[in-house]
């Protein structure tokens, strides 16, 4: 499968072009930057030149699947969460609607469709990302929606609990970009969203279950 990924530089971008090439697809990483590709290549991925907030019909076109992962990170302002969390998300999902791409997998955030649940200083990044997936499930894509708690960089374990909501908690990114890879092809979470951290349960074991 001829998966892009946007935010491909990011932490859990790279991680989702190592495992999208271990598991067999063929992974395309969007970067912002020419000095950005080198690290795509090195990974296994193909550097793909864009900006979310622009024309990315380029980098979509011939593509199976999209995942969204970018973020405007922690030391931006309310307009960059605004330009990448919510209108860069947004643009992506037309422009993968019109190209007649059909899987779409957002990489979201625990109580995205509840910011009163999140800490006062995430409101906002919460409120954003929660306008950008509501509009991925007023399209006809094939979307996922992965909610996960708070992202560390320890080994994952392949582990996890899944629910509409659960409660608060911590992940290990690996684990949650190998979730999204499975996302792919299981149909048990073709239109679905989901809140996740670590458990004790198999990732396809637990996505089977939503």
């Amino acid at each position: 499968m001829q998966v892009l990924v946007a935010g491909a530089n990011g932490h859990t971008g790279r991680l989702l072009i190592q495992y999208l090439k271990e598991d067999g697809h063929e992974p395309f990483g969007l970067v912002r930057k020419e000095e950005q590709k080198a690290k795509i290549e090195e990974l296994g991925g193909t550097p793909v030149l864009a900006d979310l907030t622009k024309d990315v019909g380029h980098a979509i076109k011939g593509k199976d699947a999209v995942i969204f992962a970018a973020g405007s990170g922690a030391s931006t302002g309310a307009d960059q969460t605004e330009a990448v969390d919510r209108d860069g998300a947004i643009n992506l999902i037309k422009h993968t609607e019109n190209l007649g791409i059909k899987k779409f997998i957002m990489l979201s955030s625990m109580a995205a469709g509840d910011p009163e649940r999140g800490p006062e200083e995430l409101k906002h990044y919460l409120q954003m990302k929660g306008e950008a997936d509501d509009y991925l499930k007023s399209t006809e894509l094939d979307f996922t929606i992965v909610r996960p708690g708070g992202l560390t960089h320890e080994e994952g374990t392949s582990k996890i609990k899944v629910g509409e909501t659960v409660e608060q908690g911590a992940i290990p990114r690996a684990d949650v970009a190998k979730t999204m890879i499975a996302a792919l092809q299981e149909q048990s979470v073709f239109h679905k969203t989901f809140e996740m951290i670590s458990g004790d349960t198999q990732i396809e074991e637990a996505l089977r279950s939503l």
